[in-house]
């Protein structure tokens, strides 16, 4: 009889069961290491980012965080995992704007749900979409742009990191806004996409900071920045509002995030001490140089703009017409 109780034991730990243990008091949390799963590859802006803000909250928390990298699937399968992980406080997730607000949309069907499965922790941060194009480009300003692909119609073609990506959806945005008829090029990732364009193979692309190199080294120019201020990264270029197109905004955000049932205390707990980690002069001096806009404010404040965020970006899914299984 023992040996059975054991056997199923064993078991149920295979298959990721837990039992359920007591609430943890808020006065002694953390007393173990948390994990922070961040479902994109090592390298990338998500997961620079959250190895910037846990490194600082750690310190003030007094444990370390152990980042989990799971990548694929455009931060599906990361995502899904860290939903099936114990609410207490010990699993987090780097939240970002594909698997937490379009890819319910891109999708056929996920392994989440992006509201039920999570509770928001804090908004951390965005980094906006910079409308490029390579330093040989006859294109001066946006309007160059627009009057160009106006006059020779599925001629210009813009670049991303593939169907359902930030670049795509962003570049989708403008050529909807400018009213244009311009051609989707995908790639297997944001790297492959920006080589090309510095090579003059791409006539331009709604890239993320990750540009910022070309740009300073002289591969790339940039013509407007989708966000609602600019960009202290690139002062001296304008919004899509300044260059005379509104209502182009589109950026990468990232935030902290829990699986459903975390309690409460401890959701504050993070929130607060992830706050004061935002307003640090060494956090927002390393954000700066990301290009990022800083975030903040409370799980509430995070829970309403990624409502938001999914809605807004279901209609952008719609025009594109993209599909992903």
């Amino acid at each position: 009889m023992m040996k059975k109780m054991h056997a199923c034991l064993a078991a149920a730990v295979l298959l990721g069961w837990h039992a359920a243990a007591p609430a943890e008091d808020v006065a002694s949390y953390p007393s173990q290491p948390i994990k922070l799963m961040v479902p994109w590859p090592p390298g990338g802006g998500v997961d620079t980012t959250a190895r910037m803000v846990s490194d600082l909250l750690g310190k003030r928390l007094g444990q370390a965080f152990v980042i989990d990298n799971r990548g694929g699937a455009g931060g599906n399968i990361g995502t899904e995992l860290a939903a099936r992980q114990k609410p207490d406080g010990y699993n987090l997730l780097m939240s970002s704007i594909s698997p937490n607000a379009i890819n319910i949309s891109l999708y056929g069907k996920l392994g989440f749900d992006p509201v039920k499965d999570f509770e928001p922790v804090i908004y951390v941060s965005a980094v906006p979409n910079i409308l490029v194009v390579p330093a040989n480009s006859p294109f001066k300003t946006v309007q160059d742009v627009i009057d160009a692909a106006r006059a020779n119609p599925g001629k210009l073609n813009y670049g991303s990191g593939g169907v359902g990506s930030s670049q795509h959806l962003a570049a989708v945005q403008f050529a909807s806004a400018a009213k244009l008829d311009i051609v989707h090029v995908p790639y297997k990732g944001t790297s492959p996409a920006e080589a090309d364009l510095a090579a003059g193979n791409v006539s331009l692309m709604l890239d993320t900071t990750t540009c910022l190199p070309f740009i300073a080294g002289g591969k790339m120019r940039a013509l407007a920045v989708a966000s609602k201020a600019r960009n202290p990264a690139l002062p001296d270029v304008p919004t899509f509002d300044e260059a005379g197109l509104p209502g182009v905004y589109a950026s990468s955000w990232y935030g902290l995030s829990a699986p459903a049932g975390t309690p409460r205390a401890i959701i504050d707990r993070l929130n607060a001490e992830a706050n004061a980690v935002l307003k640090s002069p060494e956090l927002q001096k390393r954000m700066q140089k990301l290009g990022a806009e800083i975030g903040g404010g409370t799980p509430e404040d995070y829970g309403r703009f990624m409502a938001s965020e999914t809605k807004r970006y279901a209609e952008i899914v719609r025009i594109s017409g993209a599909k992903l299984d």
